[in-house]
């Protein structure tokens, strides 16, 4: 048998493993199906009527029309659906960018909300703040870069 400090290593390892796993089901479960569903909008009118319906207003973030799908996936359900949703669509590296600046501002808003009212924050300001960054970040990146 190995030493106690190689069989400490192996558990060490075996755990880390098994965590991993774990956390990488969590994440394919959520990222898979969001991408896929995207993927297939895209084949629909559906899409393209999102694009033209948002395209003047995501514009001034530097963004496509389609990118709001991926604001509203990522405000409404977690930033790994959000994930999802960006990786299915065709974006450049500053898009990819400004909408990771704005989602790491506002994001799962239902949960996060609820979350601080239940300390005793105004789920108003919560919001308000947390939108209002992420359209002033979104806004300053675009004309910075």
């Amino acid at each position: 048998m190995g030493s106690p400090s190689s069989s400490i290593s192996l558990d060490t390892l075996r755990r880390g493993l098994q965590s991993g796993i774990e956390v990488t089901w969590q994440l394919a479960r959520i990222l898979i199906p969001v991408y896929f569903i995207v993927t297939f909008l895209k084949h629909t009118p559906i899409l393209g009527v999102v694009t033209r319906l948002f395209a003047p207003l995501m514009g001034i973030f530097g963004l496509p029309g389609e990118a709001a799908l991926v604001l509203v996936i990522g405000n409404l359900v977690n930033l790994y659906a959000a994930i999802g949703a960006m990786l299915s669509l065709s974006l450049s590296l500053k898009e990819i960018t400004v909408l990771a600046i704005m989602l790491s501002f506002c994001h799962s808003l239902p949960v996060e909300t609820a979350l601080a009212k239940n300390i005793g924050l105004s789920a108003v300001n919560v919001i308000a703040v947390r939108v209002g960054l992420a359209v002033l970040s979104g806004i300053a990146y675009n004309f910075i870069f």
